[in-house]
């Protein structure tokens, strides 16, 4: 007792406010467990997850004391020295303390939404701090949480202040004489677990994936330790001479007819059986359209049955796959052919990128529109769209119908105003219908009465890949509004001379174990996973297709119906060509990771560490040796690295 005693008052404190704080940081990962665990997963399961994270709050924690006991080692630094002191240094950790907590809500949030810890690609957000804000005060308790915050200041304060008199009390107002030694050996200490571990490498953000699973990664993981980490990553960069390494690989993907002259540009000559009616297409973007929740995948709760009948008449791919996840890249994937690869900044945010080359343009003697519920302000949409020449916006400003939440007008009156202004149009059309509805905050409008919500069990929600019931009525609603828009458009002259384009901006992560392989969940596939219809019943013959494509295909394929010929300057294939070869998409994700998806295959690997996995995406795959498996996993991983090397290199020079 007499040696704890004779510890400096400082380090005392110090040593109250560590506990206090890793007590903290230590409930929070373990209500991010209790809220987000996947259905398979006990506690038992994470204990690994759990030993690292205690590594990361220990650093961050240890960052956060240093300060105190470090300028504490020259006493008139130290909060005991006077009342002035004690305030500055309660103020210190009261705003460190509002920080921690801000970006663990924001955490919670991000997990909610996408199931990923709080990261740099936050910052896209932050950039539209209105619409972000509205939506967040639409999709949660913002008072409560604003509340919640402001007690637990109080409660911190409370419990610097408790901590400060009875350390001040400890030994009846005794005084001890300031030595440095136990401050210079508590720095020490708390830079050993700054740095994190008793290796030759310190503690970094990478190693939390090596648990090979993205749950157990985010888990060890805390906000501070994965925002801080990836906000280096935001920065765009391309190597040419590693693109131009790359040219035969991608060359040979392409089918490109110069393979010896570094250039993606080919001209592209009309197939045969092309469509001479000089069609008028209407591409629809359908927001958060995940493969798995739907019919098309033989999910139980059949969500989407009249999408499912569409998609039996017309062309359907029930294996594309997005290149990465968030509307903004989706957009961009579409209308430039080319993925975005930058890992967490939207390229639709960085100037050197908006401008893009896009096969829209050449459709001549097209009218050309785009149909948006809301703002197209958000996530710099108008940007992107100012590559399209002559395009025509609409926008919430511009309908009549009311805006019902921060997303605009509702998608059901969405396609109303759309189809009431294409029925006048006498020019063939080209048009661009971006649904944003299934979307948080999950809203069935009253104006939707004949929409009849269902009730299903919480058991059957999470069974099927849903994680509440507004979630599943709002996606049983985009089906909905499919139907209203579609059954309207059939009674138009312009219906039997339109092709009508429908695929998701990107999947939703979430358990889709109860259809499809592992890989959908455990390597969250399902985030990238969307379905992709052409339908004109007048005009193309019905065709399932199983085979592995792209959202970056959509338009080369547009293109290749029509009776025309047409420039592609990117990565982009015509899916319809019966010349093409190899079936592949390039996937990235905003944890540091490339891969390529095939018929057979799903490949990972990690741009900050040697990593890499080869899963199968097929339950019936058949039997390869180790032999073979190696060799397959060889090639997929110079593939990959090829498609993002030139994807790095066009988003720069596909300028128009």
């Amino acid at each position: 007792m007499l040696n704890f005693i004779k510890i400096p008052k400082t380090i005392r404190w110090a040593i109250n406010l560590f506990v206090i704080l890793l007590l903290f940081f230590s409930i929070f990962r373990m209500i991010t467990f209790f809220a987000f665990r996947p259905p398979d997963f006990s506690i038992g399961d994470v204990w690994p997850s759990l030993a690292m994270g205690l590594q990361y709050d220990l650093k961050w924690v240890s960052i956060i004391v240093l300060p105190v006991v470090l300028l504490s080692i020259y006493a008139k630094f130290s909060p005991f020295y006077s009342d002035t002191n004690r305030r500055l240094w309660t103020m210190y950790f009261a705003i460190i303390f509002f920080i921690i907590f801000f970006f663990f809500i924001a955490d919670l949030v991000s997990f909610s939404y996408n199931r990923t810890r709080l990261d740099a690609g936050a910052m896209n957000f932050v950039e539209d701090p209105g619409i972000s804000l509205n939506m967040i005060w639409q999709t949660y308790p913002l008072v409560w949480i604003v509340l919640g915050l402001m007690v637990a200041i109080l409660l911190f304060r409370w419990l610097l202040n408790k901590s400060h008199w009875q350390v001040m009390n400890i030994n009846d107002g005794k005084a001890n004489a300031h030595r440095k030694i136990p401050f210079i050996v508590s720095t020490i200490i708390l830079l050993i677990f700054i740095y994190g571990k008793m290796d030759a490498k310190p503690l970094r953000w990478k190693d939390s994936f090596a648990l090979k699973d993205s749950f157990k990664s985010y888990l060890a993981l805390n906000p501070l330790q994965n925002f801080f980490s990836t906000m280096r990553l935001r920065e765009p960069v391309f190597n040419e001479s590693e693109a131009r390494k790359a040219f035969p690989k991608m060359a040979a993907f392409l089918q490109l007819p110069q393979k010896s002259q570094f250039s993606f540009s080919r001209t592209i000559e009309p197939r045969s059986g092309a469509l001479e009616s000089k069609p008028n297409i209407v591409l629809v973007m359908c927001e958060s359209f995940s493969m798995y929740k739907s019919t098309m995948s033989g999910n139980p709760l059949n969500t989407t049955p009249y999408f499912d009948s569409l998609c039996k008449q017309g062309i359907f791919f029930e294996r594309c796959f997005s290149p990465h996840f968030s509307t903004a890249r989706g957009l961009f994937a579409i209308i430039t052919g080319i993925p975005d690869v930058q890992l967490f900044k939207f390229s639709t945010r960085n100037p050197a990128a908006i401008n893009q080359k896009t096969i829209i343009n050449e459709f001549d003697g097209y009218s050309k529109h785009y149909f948006l519920g809301g703002d197209p302000e958000f996530n710099n949409f108008e940007g992107l769209l100012t590559n399209i020449n002559d395009l025509q916006v609409h926008t919430e400003k511009d309908f009549k119908s009311p805006k019902v939440n921060v997303w605009g007008i509702s998608d059901r009156a969405l396609f109303a105003e759309a189809n009431e202004l294409l029925k006048k149009e006498k020019n063939p059309f080209f048009a661009i219908i971006q649904t944003s509805d299934n979307h948080r905050p999950y809203t069935i409008f009253e104006t939707d009465k004949n929409f009849e919500q269902k009730f299903v069990s919480n058991e059957e929600l999470i069974k099927y890949g849903f994680g509440s019931l507004e979630e599943y009525n709002t996606f049983r609603y985009s089906d909905y509004c499919f139907r209203n828009f579609i059954e309207a458009a059939k009674k138009e002259s312009y219906f039997q001379n339109t092709i009508f384009v429908f695929i998701g901006d990107h999947g939703v992560a979430g358990n889709a174990t109860a259809v499809y392989p592992p890989a959908w969940t455990n390597q969250r596939l399902s985030d990238e996973h969307v379905p992709l219809l052409f339908y004109a019943p007048a005009l193309l013959t019905p065709r399932w297709r199983k085979e592995v494509v792209s959202q970056i295909d959509v338009l080369p394929t547009i293109a290749g119906l029509l009776q025309m010929s047409y420039t592609n300057n990117t990565l982009g294939r015509d899916l319809l060509d019966p010349k093409k070869k190899t079936d592949a998409a390039f996937i990235t994700n905003t944890a540091g990771k490339i891969g390529v998806v095939t018929n057979d295959f799903y490949y990972i690997k990690s741009l900050e560490f040697v990593d890499e996995e080869l899963v199968p995406v097929k339950y019936d795959l058949a039997e390869y040796s180790s032999r073979q498996t190696d060799s397959i996993q060889k090639e997929m991983s110079v593939f990959a690295d090829a498609y993002f090397q030139t994807a790095r290199y066009l988003l720069m020079n596909n300028k128009q």
